[in-house]
């Protein structure tokens, strides 16, 4: 039981640095629209690759942030239904719901190898003259984020069915 409550530790921490990586790239991303906002109504001045990189950086913050979603609980369920199972009932949905996405998002990550390969084979960049040259890291967010996802869900399956505290208590 021990054993398994660090598993579950180790990979929630890995979901909790990611999401501190989606949160700070969040502040980064604003920083970013409104220094060019600034930039172009006050100087006239903008950047191909300026406006590439800010949506560049939401590929992080949504890849990596629905795995911390799930961590913190925001996942979507219908809690006017949930609310009334009983316990074990809630438990069994959590541990099958967990094992589901977990399949799911290896399935997802594992669709993507192909493409990103090519991508990365391809030294893969903008087609806009000026636009940033690594589309292939981008798109490398991908399986990440999927993978990260899978974590979770294996965490959230082994939390719920070895009964595990909830987090912080």
């Amino acid at each position: 039981m021990r054993a398994v409550e660090r598993l579950v530790h180790g990979l929630e921490a890995t979901v909790r640095l990611s999401g501190w990586i989606a949160a700070w790239t969040c502040v980064v991303l604003v920083l970013l629209v409104a220094g060019d906002v600034f930039m172009r109504y006050l100087f006239r001045v903008g950047a191909v690759w300026l406006q590439e990189l800010q949506w560049h950086l939401i590929s992080p913050i949504a890849l990596f942030g629905m795995s911390y979603a799930l961590y913190s609980g925001e996942q979507v369920r219908v809690d006017v239904l949930y609310e009334r199972f009983p316990d074990w009932l809630r438990r069994t949905i959590e541990v099958f719901g967990g094992l589901a996405l977990l399949a799911i998002a290896l399935y997802a990550a594992w669709l993507t190898l192909p493409w990103i390969a090519q991508s990365w084979a391809r030294n893969e960049g903008s087609p806009n003259p000026g636009g940033l040259p690594w589309r292939w890291a981008l798109k490398s967010f991908i399986p990440l984020g999927f993978l990260l996802l899978a974590l979770q869900s294996l965490a959230h399956a082994l939390r719920h069915g070895f009964g595990l505290p909830p987090r912080g208590k």
